[in-house]
């Protein structure tokens, strides 16, 4: 993972743990306080939201406790890898398109970064500049030609 997105999900945790869910806890207080909880609908749904940021929290503390950042002076950019940024062709359409290789919870196909564990990316891997890769897509079969890799 990139540093930047490990900052990124710190500060998502950070988010969670002391924004979101103090809010939820005092809807849930505020909803106890009215009474009857047996058909109080306000006390259960505060609830159900505190449990769906319980899980997202536990997720992300997850994958922060695995997680391995990668320094990038030490990768070179002579074949597509992990946090490489790739400039290709498509060479069906002629269209040209450049992604960066990220890990699964950074990718963001708006920000054109796209996961590892994609078929785009999987085609990719390890190839250098000036190869052709064929890549079967829910589209259809894409072939790529590898025009730039970037650091």
């Amino acid at each position: 993972m990139s540093q930047e997105g490990y900052d990124k999900l710190v500060a998502e945790l950070q988010q969670l743990e002391n924004v979101e869910l103090p809010k939820v806890r005092d809807a849930i207080s505020e909803a106890r306080d009215k009474g009857d909880l047996s058909e109080n609908f306000e006390y259960h749904a505060a609830k159900r939201e505190q449990a769906r940021l319980l899980g997202r929290i536990r997720f992300k503390q997850r994958v922060l406790k695995y997680a391995r950042v990668i320094d990038k002076s030490r990768l070179d950019a002579d074949s597509v890898m992990l946090l490489t940024k790739v400039a290709m062709t498509n060479l069906v359409n002629n269209m040209k398109m450049t992604y960066t290789i990220v890990s699964p919870h950074e990718a963001n196909i708006r920000e054109g970064k796209i996961s590892i564990k994609s078929p785009i990316a999987q085609a990719l891997l390890n190839k250098r500049v000036g190869d052709i890769v064929e890549v079967q897509v829910p589209a259809g079969t894409q072939k790529l030609r590898i025009d730039d890799i970037q650091l």
